[in-house]
């Protein structure tokens, strides 16, 4: 066993609800504190004087200085799997000119479909895991990667291929989902409703038959997707076995309640949601996931996070890191920013960005510090977790553990 301290203070998490509002007198605070493990697992976290009198043969991981402790972040919606860069689309926005505009110009998301079908697998590995290797710096030790940039057969197994290839080369938890449904490409001979069951008949059979991802994702937006055809593929995805996940609400409304009804594991940016819908959302279990990143990229309206924490949802929140409208990739600083517009309080953003994160991902084994918990967890240098969120992403972890072991 490994025993790990002493903290100043361990941030737990424990003891919280997955659903509603909290309040900053609801968090457990362990003082002067330690974080035994075994193989892997959080066997106890308490006094860290107690555990080292208790188990005196454990091996002792002395934190110098005053550091505070608390679970490791969950990242529960990115596409950091892609090629090429898209600068010069965020600069055409700011200069005023409109999406359709951006791309009849070459940019847009179909730019980042032709450099990631022009990338090789082992240029889409590479860039995962520097990628990926960025996320830990921050305390991210969970990250859902998307595919959606390849569109066809070929080009989506290559890019969740790419995936399943960097887990091997690192620690962190990688979740695949398959978007091919990210948008109907440009080279398809048919209608979205023949697309659709092209990605039904061709490309999730072979998807399940490789074992690469058990979740499916798709897009429905009047660029995208219709509400109705989406409602039916992702009842047929279900049917296959795979669980579900929505991009909804981002510029209309509507699609959150699709979500729902069809039992997703979440509903993703939700920047349109109209308060009729978020009661919807609020009373059922699938996650509320806001982007704050995609807002600042985009210039658009905040997720109503607020209001979906007091109609008593599940509030996640993720980076949407991805080359086109959420290039930022910090996850503290968007959810700071997020915190301030939609007041927020700390244990609020720290639950989205851990256990409620987690359980967007059907992962109820992590984002808490207790026993029986996955041993990932992160340190700061500084008396106070509330230096967290207030310096807004400028304070970066001082040590990142994942399964007990200090990887950074």
């Amino acid at each position: 066993m490994k025993l790990s301290g002493p903290f100043k203070q361990i941030i737990t998490l424990n003891n919280l609800p997955l659903k509603g509002k909290l309040n900053d007198e609801s968090l457990e605070i362990v003082t002067n504190g330690g974080i035994l493990t075994k193989n892997g697992i959080i066997r106890q976290v308490g006094s860290f004087d107690s555990l080292k009198q208790d188990f005196p043969d454990s091996e002792i991981d002395l934190i110098e200085g005053e550091q505070i402790a608390l679970p490791a972040f969950v990242d529960a919606h990115t596409h950091i799997c892609f090629g090429g860069n898209r600068a010069n689309d965020f600069a055409m926005r700011n200069a005023g000119k409109t999406y359709l505009e951006i791309a009849e110009s070459g940019g847009g998301i179909w730019s980042s479909v032709e450099h990631t079908r022009n990338a090789s697998e082992e240029d889409l590995v590479e860039g995962i895991l520097k990628r990926v290797k960025q996320l830990i710096k921050q305390g991210i030790t969970t990250v859902e990667i998307k595919s959606g940039y390849g569109l066809n057969l070929e080009e989506e197994l290559k890019m969740l291929r790419a995936v399943k290839k960097a887990q091997s080369h690192t620690n962190a938890t990688l979740i695949p989902t398959c978007l091919s449904a990210h948008l109907k490409p440009k080279d398809f001979e048919g209608t979205s409703g023949e697309y659709l069951n092209y990605i039904l008949e061709e490309i999730l059979p072979k998807v399940k038959e490789e074992n690469l991802a058990d979740r499916v994702d798709i897009f429905i937006e009047r660029s995208a997707f219709q509400p109705k055809e989406s409602k039916l593929f992702l009842k047929k995805a279900k049917q296959l076995g795979f669980k579900i996940t929505v991009h909804a609400d981002q510029f209309t409304a509507g699609s959150s309640r699709i979500a729902v009804e069809v039992g997703a594991k979440s509903a993703d940016h939700l920047e349109a949601t109209a308060d009729e819908d978020i009661e919807f959302l609020a009373n059922s279990n699938t996650v509320a996931i806001a982007l704050p990143g995609a807002s600042l990229g985009l210039g658009e309206p905040f997720s109503p996070a607020r209001k979906i924490l007091d109609k008593g949802g599940i509030l996640a929140i993720a980076t949407d890191w991805n080359p086109g409208s959420a290039p930022m990739g910090n996850l503290v600083t968007q959810a700071s920013i997020l915190a301030t517009y939609q007041k927020l309080t700390t244990a609020e953003v720290l639950a989205a960005i851990t256990f409620r994160a987690a359980f967007a991902l059907d992962l109820e084994d992590r984002g808490i510090l207790t026993e029986g918990k996955k041993a990932d967890f992160i340190t700061y240098e500084t008396d106070n977790f509330q230096n967290i969120l207030y310096q807004q992403g400028s304070l970066l972890p001082a040590h990142v553990y994942i399964n007990g072991e200090k990887i950074l």
